[in-house]
């Protein structure tokens, strides 16, 4: 039976795409420390980003765009960019492992494990790939709009965040669907 983990990152900040990683591991790895992505280190990530990426029998990542995000509403966006992450994957797995309650719209059977970022190596590498990925995008995208600061809080609601969301208005990167309750404060 070949499992294949899928997690998203980036449901909850302001800006940015959501991303997901769908990861088929072997039998046997190497990853040392791996857990849920919010539980490590940047540096942490960045290392087991690398070791996943050579050691996995097949990988992908997928995002849904800020657009699509505002099209359709967070948690369809993130279904998205999941479905669109496991048909990258170039070995077809017999059962996705979705983390969270909800696993819908896949082309393979595919079961929601609640807190399977934690529970399942393979949901926790995805959420490496997806975390690395998410916040790689948003360092690409704070060169483009230094003002709001991407680069440290990767597009969350921090104070600073909304300081300059009230200072500059937003840009093409927030979701405007998301910043309701902010601006109009």
């Amino acid at each position: 039976m070949i499992y294949c983990g899928i997690d998203e990152a980036g449901r909850g900040p302001l800006a940015g795409d959501v991303y997901a990683a769908a990861v088929i591991l072997p039998e046997r790895y190497d990853l040392p420390g791996l857990n849920d992505s919010k539980k490590l280190s940047a540096k942490k990530r960045d290392v087991l980003f690398r070791l996943i990426r050579e050691q996995a029998v097949s990988c992908a990542v997928a995002s849904a765009s800020v657009r699509e995000i505002e099209e359709h509403n967070i948690l369809e966006a993130a279904l998205l960019a999941m479905r669109r992450a496991a048909d990258g994957l170039s070995v077809k797995p017999d059962l996705l492992l979705v983390d969270g309650n909800i696993a819908r719209g896949f082309d393979v059977p595919a079961k929601a494990v609640v807190g399977g970022d934690g529970l399942e190596a393979c949901i926790s590498a995805a959420s490496v790939l997806a975390k690395v990925s998410r916040d790689r995008a948003m360092i690409e995208l704070d060169a483009l709009y230094p003002q709001y600061g991407f680069a440290k809080h990767k597009g969350y609601g921090t104070a600073a965040h909304i300081s300059a969301l009230r200072e500059f208005g937003p840009c093409p990167a927030h979701r405007l669907s998301f910043l309701r309750r902010i601006l109009h404060a």
